[in-house]
């Protein structure tokens, strides 16, 4: 009987954990499937946040951007969610800003401001990044 009811409780536990983990919210299941490397999920629970204009999601599709972390490695793609989570005062946005620019051409660095200025006149609705 002990062993039995030890499964029963043991049962609980793991159902509380899953119930628990599920209901954690976007952010912390953006950022499991991040660091699971499960990046395309990553990208598109980051996207919608950041859609959202949650600073942090922004700041984080930047990163991968920069790193091609589930897309297409671009850093004037990183340098528009940069730019967004930058302006919404995220401080780590401001850093990975600047040092993005410091490696791009004068021309890449044009596109990067004028894709910026395009997403931030749709409000990010017409926005492909």
């Amino acid at each position: 009987m002990g062993t039995k009811r030890q499964g029963v409780i043991g049962g609980v536990i793991l159902a509380a954990q899953m119930w628990g983990g599920a209901s954690a919210g976007p952010w912390e299941d953006g950022m499991a499937a991040y660091n699971r490397g499960d990046y395309v999920p990553a990208v598109q629970v980051f996207r919608a946040m950041a859609a959202q204009g949650n600073a942090e999601a922004q700041m984080f599709l930047g990163v991968m951007y920069r790193k091609g972390h589930g897309v297409t490695r671009s850093s004037q793609r990183a340098f528009v969610w940069f730019a967004r989570a930058a302006a919404r005062g995220n401080t780590q946005a401001k850093t990975e800003l600047r040092e993005v620019s410091q490696t791009m051409t004068p021309q890449e660095l044009a596109r990067a401001k004028q894709m910026a200025e395009t997403c931030e006149a749709s409000d990010y609705r017409n926005c492909q990044y």
